[in-house]
């Protein structure tokens, strides 16, 4: 199984796909200074097949590009970063600063 993610500006979310059917999306509200994480869901057909990590990683990935710090107020993304501790760096309450 092959995942797939997209970020979709337009709906503000990354978006998952395996086999063009839409498996999951991570929500997000982006500013010039940060990214909030608030919601992700993953198709229960999906789940525990790797389609969240791969939101996860596609979301955080996108963000270190954009130099933002993250505020993950969605626990499956919180909980992703604790377990992926290279993430960490990002989150905005490890940072001791936030750009201006």
């Amino acid at each position: 199984m092959t995942v797939t993610v997209h970020d979709n500006p337009a709906q503000s979310r990354f978006e998952a796909e395996v086999d063009g059917r839409t498996a999951g999306f991570a929500e997000y509200l982006r500013s010039e200074n940060l990214v909030v994480f608030p919601h992700t869901l993953v198709d229960p057909a999906f789940e525990g097949q790797g389609v969240g990590g791969a939101l996860a990683r596609a979301a955080l990935d996108d963000a270190r590009g954009r130099a933002l710090p993250v505020l993950a107020t969605c626990p499956f993304i919180h909980g992703w970063m604790e377990r992926h501790p290279e993430y960490l760096d990002l989150a905005y309450e490890n940072r001791s600063q936030v750009r201006d």
